[in-house]
């Protein structure tokens, strides 16, 4: 029987080589597996359709289900998890030394629905004092979804800017983005983080709240599912396989390009007490029902939202 060809486009992650080297492939798939920066990934699948399957934003999944949107479905295989601390960023000695001191200024995030600002308005409303309505949300790219949202939520635009640009301007006070500011890398932009000691904030966090946010998972054409629903576990078992591999490979410390990984990573399995990277519905279901939450709260989700009903029927179980 001839396998079925799939195009999937991800980022780069170093748990997909044995994907990408042919170590492992998906059961009855013959996989083309693509590399796409996030933004112009989620747009082409979400407006054109362009792929099979591929690594989606969390936050426009879920305002995507929210708004009847049905075309596409998750497998809880989920690709990217970060925590957003150490990428919030303020004017250097504008006198910012917590997040409650924003309240009144203008926060720049890359649109409304995007998962990372979307998990950080989340953190700030509930954990530092700082509400969804406090400050004004100034965006510069495009919505994927689109919501419409309370007049209470202030929202205005600034397409085409960077972000650490208005930042080091003063147009904006604070910002957040997937991206540390280039600028600040190289040591010539004047803002400094939010969180100084990011590290200690992350892990006091997930001390607090047991979330470790998750930004994307994986997802697969309705159409394709219908037809021929064994792609979802074929899709899932292979990238939980390939990361297994690699998860044995990170044993051997003289593998990693790292003076102290050994160190490291016995610190981060004992800190989590399990892989931080666990995959599954079961064994993350606390966040997803945890980003319903946030959805409802940020006015993403007009129609709500169920937790299994946002995967496939025969990966609720995993």
């Amino acid at each position: 029987m001839a396998r079925l060809k799939l195009t999937l486009a991800f980022d780069k992650y170093d748990y997909l080589q044995p994907l990408r080297d042919g170590t492992v492939e998906p059961e009855g798939i013959d996989l083309n597996l693509v590399t796409v920066e996030s933004g112009i990934r989620h747009e082409r699948f979400y407006n054109y359709g362009e792929y099979d399957a591929c690594e989606f934003s969390m936050c426009s999944y879920l305002a995507a289900r929210g708004h009847g949107v049905d075309w596409f479905q998750a497998i809880p295989f989920f690709s990217r998890r970060m925590f957003g601390h150490k990428f919030c960023f303020v004017r250097a000695g504008a006198g910012f030394h917590k997040p409650a001191d924003l309240r009144g200024r203008r926060f720049g995030i890359r649109t409304y629905e995007n998962t990372l600002a979307f998990m950080v308005k989340g953190m700030l409303m509930h954990n530092y004092g700082l509400p969804l309505d406090g400050v004004t949300w100034v965006c510069v790219n495009r919505e994927l979804v689109g919501s419409k949202l309370p007049p209470d939520i202030k929202v205005e635009h600034a397409n085409g800017r960077r972000l650490e640009d208005l930042l080091a301007a003063g147009e904006i006070d604070a910002e957040v983005e997937p991206d540390l500011p280039r600028g600040w890398l190289a040591g010539k932009s004047p803002v400094e983080r939010l969180f100084p000691d990011y590290a200690s904030e992350e892990k006091r966090y997930y001390q607090e709240t047991k979330i470790f946010p998750i930004m994307h998972p994986i997802v697969v054409k309705k159409e394709i599912l219908d037809r021929d629903p064994w792609v979802a576990t074929s899709l899932y078992e292979a990238f939980c396989k390939a990361k297994n591999i690699y998860n044995d490979f990170m044993q051997q410390p003289h593998r990693l390009s790292f003076a102290f990984a050994r160190a490291y990573v016995e610190e981060e399995r004992a800190f989590f007490g399990r892989d931080p990277f666990v995959q599954g519905l079961k064994a993350n279901r606390h966040d997803v029902e945890t980003m319903v939450e946030f959805a409802k709260e940020q006015h993403l989700a007009p129609k709500g939202l169920d937790v299994d009903g946002l995967f496939t029927e025969n990966t609720r179980k995993t």
